[in-house]
């Protein structure tokens, strides 16, 4: 699924590298708990997985395809199509409601709402029950939810017509234990069933035993010892 290779980026007018992984494979279908210091590159490497950002030297590779090969406008094509990010802030658009920011990724990606069973709009109300938030919040604005709510709208989003990849940057850490462990539960699950492959960022370690692999970014980035 996810192929880095010699990788070196370093963020403009930093004069070192960020990251510097000579080799990171991950196996389609797994799901992989990353973590590290703050400031180690966590949130980095996401971005370079997804596209948004492409490596200075070597390769970062999604399905095969290297991302820095491809022009802006079909990197932003293909991760619409095979990537489902759940950001920290969620990132939610306020003014849209919760329907239509989960159902947003289809509008963006013909081929994500062709994965969806019975059309997108069935599937957004279907994730969004999976979710467990209640139909009556579904046509209200994003901005009018609790923290909680906003982060299984932002789930539900991420999760819509079944990307192959779905990276997590720190999506629990606005909750307390008990949605926290609701939320993985849901969101290991419906991973699962899509046999999407899952890259989650996390602080808290007392998560990594749910995951199938475990990995210290300091461990792979060279830049870490420099």
């Amino acid at each position: 699924m996810v192929e880095v290779r010699g990788l070196h980026y370093a963020w403009p007018g930093s004069g070192h590298d960020t990251l510097a992984i000579d080799e990171l494979h991950i196996a389609a279908g797994r799901t992989l708990f990353l973590h590290g210091e703050s400031g180690c590159g966590k949130s980095t490497l996401l971005a370079l997985l997804a596209g948004v950002l492409v490596a200075q030297r070597g390769t970062v590779s999604l399905l095969g395809q290297d991302w820095a090969a491809l022009a802006p406008a079909a990197r932003d094509a293909r991760r619409a199509d095979h990537v489902g990010v759940i950001f920290q802030q969620f990132n939610l658009l306020p003014y849209l409601s919760v329907l239509d920011n989960v159902l947003l990724p289809c509008r963006f990606s013909p081929s994500r709402a062709a994965r969806c069973a019975g059309g997108p709009a069935a599937a957004a109300r279907a994730l969004l029950a999976r979710v467990a938030l209640p139909e009556p919040l579904w046509r209200r604005r994003a901005d009018a939810l609790s923290v909680g709510q906003q982060q299984r709208v932002a789930a539900a989003r991420a999760l819509i017509g079944a990307p192959e990849l779905v990276l997590a940057d720190e999506p629990t850490s606005a909750l307390d234990a008990a949605r926290r462990d609701d939320f993985m539960d849901l969101l290991l699950g419906a991973c699962r069933d899509a046999g999407s492959t899952l890259v989650f960022v996390s602080h808290d370690e007392r998560l990594a035993a749910r995951f199938d692999e475990r990995l210290a970014l300091p461990a792979i980035n060279h830049a870490a010892a420099a």
